[in-house]
């Protein structure tokens, strides 16, 4: 009989062993994001959960943070609010995760104003918090804010009515979210200003960096405080929101940053990274996931962070 006669009929059965040893055990599911704790996603100014239900502001994360084993909640707090206020909508958002599930703490993953919202949270009820990590967040505040705060100074007749215009646009937000909470764009503009930010941190210092564009203590009361942030404007030729981050950027003088917040003011805790190729939208892989050719992937870079949180017992 020659070989390849043999080969064939040998063939057959050898494959259909195959099979059934695949069916009789199949490939391990994907825990590769599958933190002890579930995580919850804190959107920033003028943000939202989704959409209508249909476009959500972390465009893409949660289904790949879910992919690999995570437990992913996105929160929805008010749109335009100071930190203290959004940070107790946050606390009453866990604890009916915490009585629906019987979940015990949160890994609480917070974009731009996002991350002083979660830092509130993790100072004032840090038994609800296992890690907090900011992206692109301006904890020693944004030059943006600073010059809307300069150019619409306190008792300019024009700040009142640019406010009520702001407050208008994020009630449309929130309208469109599902949300009918009261914004208060000039207690946002307070807490995201260079002043405010200052009194925000000396009242929660948590994870304060020990000089001013270094890193903070790593941990914290037994929480994990992480940070990381872009350096970059515009990135795609065809998202027309990098005009914004192009403008915004320019009040920085020469300082990198993501188009709103400076690179050393993202830090906070263990500094993971702080020069992605994303301006500010890229960072939650906005708009509809445009951005750079070469630039890192927001959903890869998530990922590897929930893996680090896995590894960490988080």
């Amino acid at each position: 009989m020659s070989r390849l006669r043999l080969g064939r009929l040998l063939g057959a059965p050898l494959l259909w062993a195959g099979l059934l040893l695949a069916s009789a055990f199949p490939a391990a599911a994907d825990d590769y994001t599958k933190t002890r704790y579930p995580v919850v996603l804190v959107h920033g100014l003028f943000g939202f959960d989704s959409i209508a239900g249909i476009y959500g502001y972390w465009f893409g994360i949660p289904q790949a943070l879910s992919s690999g084993g995570a437990k992913v909640h996105v929160a929805q707090v008010t749109a335009a609010q100071s930190n203290e206020v959004r940070g107790e909508e946050l606390i009453d958002q866990l604890e009916t995760l915490q009585a629906l599930h019987g979940y015990s703490k949160f890994n609480l993953i917070g974009h731009s104003q996002g991350g002083p919202t979660a830092r509130y949270v993790a100072a004032v009820r840090p038994d609800l918090v296992a890690s907090m990590t900011s992206i692109g967040s301006p904890h020693a505040g944004s030059k943006v804010a600073d010059f809307v705060g300069t150019a619409l100074p306190e008792g300019s007749p024009l700040r009142p009515l640019v406010a009520s215009f702001v407050n208008a646009f994020a009630d449309l937000i929130g309208l469109v979210s599902g949300s009918n909470t009261p914004q208060d764009s000039l207690a946002a503009l307070k807490a995201l200003d260079s002043a405010g930010s200052a009194r925000f941190n000396a009242r929660y210092p948590q994870g304060k960096p020990s000089t001013a564009c270094g890193a903070g203590a790593a941990k914290v009361n037994g929480i994990g405080y992480y940070s990381m942030g872009g350096t970059s404007r515009s990135t795609n030729v065809f998202d027309g929101s990098d005009v914004a981050m192009v403008a915004g950027g320019l009040l920085f003088s020469g300082e990198a940053n993501d188009g709103l917040v400076g690179r050393c003011s993202s830090h906070w805790g263990q500094v993971l990274r702080d020069d992605y190729d994303w301006n500010h939208l890229d960072e939650v892989n906005q708009i509809a996931g445009l951005r750079g050719v070469f630039s890192s992937s927001p959903t890869s870079v998530y990922r590897a962070h929930l893996n680090r949180l896995k590894n960490a017992g988080l």
